[in-house]
């Protein structure tokens, strides 16, 4: 999905405003209903649970099948707690950040608000969002059953901003038949660099197709994980600059793809802007003109209704290095406001979301990978998941054998950070300025953007 500078300059701006409104502003929007007034005083903090009336504000983010079941989910909620009902504020992506910062502005941000990892640093830098550690630890939220490197996700500067919802991992997709036909046995999770390189040429010398049909710098997530293989981190721990030492980490890096595009192995950005018009459903891989792409751990599930047969497999590892470069990332946070009144039933919905068995079996995994393992365990074992989403499934526990610490979430400026990584590795793949000078530019355009956000 497409997130613009645009956003998030409008976002910091009106975040900054929400810090100094939010001492005049109410939780509903400035409508104080009779029931708030006679709330006690810690009722009125958000932190007590009494069983009366409520009405929680929600919002969310995603298309038309989320907000249907969503809303299955509230009316199933309100049944067994007949005291709450909900205020629903369902969106599309485009616009959703938008709004909440208007509302983050005005002091009116809905109590519960699904929170994306590339804004929920910001918001939390500017109070937006309440610490939810009080209700981990008064047991309201059962986080027992969760990573903890992926429950920290939602951790910003000693505060849990964010409960993370659903989990992801990068992976390489494949399609097996094309594998096959190249005469190429399918990877497993041992396998390296030189191991995915002689595939994707195999690939392309035997049947003329695309061995690596993605883009791999779309964003730097790919490259993020490059890094750490190697030991080192992306930016630096204040944020403020890029983290490794030498550039020959990035020049290494877009090398590795020049060359694959040079051989036709994987598309240059041309033929890669052409593959991008074809949707998901129409990528080479899918369509079977391609062997192999970069893609978050949930892409055969999703485009199982075209091609139900393209599986899975964890990115390539570093031969002779034990670092582990890959990480469980958060797909999604529910936050509750810090101007919210009705925390503790905030906090309460957000916790059966993520851990009842009644809440899973209507939402069906469609944000993602369920966070408790005992969900996982119980949707697998239920027997309603189909064979893709099964094998997801388990392929989490396997990937986490793997994972190292989940980074941070991203800095302030990440969509600029990710623009100026395409542009400056675009620049070697045309053939503009050798990979040393795109990797010298990158740091150069990364860290004058950090410095300035962060």
């Amino acid at each position: 999905m497409k997130r613009s500078l645009k956003k998030l300059t409008a976002l910091s701006m009106a975040a900054a405003m929400a810090f100094s409104l939010a001492g005049c502003s109410s939780g509903n929007g400035g409508e104080t209903t009779a029931a708030e007034a006679a709330k006690t005083d810690t009722q009125a903090a958000g932190t007590g649970s009494t069983g009366e009336p409520v009405t929680l504000k929600i919002t969310w983010w995603g298309g038309q099948g989320r907000h249907d079941y969503t809303q299955k989910m509230l009316d199933a909620y309100t049944a067994s707690h007949p005291n709450v009902t909900f205020e629903a504020m369902p969106s599309g992506w485009d616009g959703y950040f938008d709004k909440l910062a208007t509302q983050a502005a005005s002091g009116s941000m809905p109590d519960i608000v699904q929170m994306d990892y590339l804004y929920i640093t910001t918001y939390a830098k500017n109070n937006s969002l309440a610490d939810l550690q009080q209700f981990v630890d008064d047991g309201t939220i059962d986080t027992s059953k969760i990573d903890q490197n992926l429950l920290n996700t939602g951790n910003i500067n000693g505060k849990l901003n964010g409960m993370v919802l659903s989990s992801s991992y990068l992976s390489v997709g494949y399609n097996p038949e094309v594998l096959a036909d190249a005469g190429v046995t399918e990877p497993d999770s041992s396998w390296t660099w030189d191991d995915f390189i002689q595939t994707a040429e195999t690939v392309k010398e035997k049947t003329g197709k695309y061995g690596m049909a993605g883009g791999p710098v779309d964003d730097t997530n790919l490259f993020n994980y490059w890094v750490r293989q190697h030991g080192e981190s992306l930016f630096s721990e204040d944020k403020k600059a890029i983290g490794y030492a030498d550039d020959k980490l990035c020049s290494d890096f877009i090398q590795m793809w020049a060359d694959l595009m040079a051989k036709g192995a994987a598309p240059n950005p041309d033929e890669y802007a052409a593959i991008q018009t074809l949707g998901e459903e129409g990528r080479p891989v899918v369509t079977g003109e391609g062997a192999m792409l970069t893609e978050w751990n949930n892409y055969a599930t999703k485009v199982s209704g075209t091609n139900d047969k393209l599986k899975m497999v964890t990115p390539p590892m570093v031969a002779g290095s034990d670092a582990k470069g890959l990480w469980m990332k958060p797909g999604m946070f529910f936050s509750i406001a810090e101007t919210s009144k009705v925390k503790k039933e905030a906090a309460e919905f957000i916790d059966w979301f993520v851990n009842s068995e009644e809440a899973n079996d209507i939402m069906m995994a469609e944000r993602g990978t369920p966070v408790s393992s005992e969900i996982r365990d119980y949707m697998v074992a239920s027997g309603k998941l189909s064979d893709q989403q099964a094998t997801m499934f388990k392929g989490v526990e396997d990937a986490l054998a793997l994972c190292g610490e989940t980074p941070d979430p991203d800095p302030v400026g990440m969509s600029e950070v990710n623009e100026s990584f395409k542009n400056a590795a675009y620049s070697a793949f045309y053939g503009q300025m050798t990979p040393e000078e795109a990797a010298a530019k990158f740091r150069k355009d990364a860290d004058a953007i950090l410095s300035r956000n962060n």
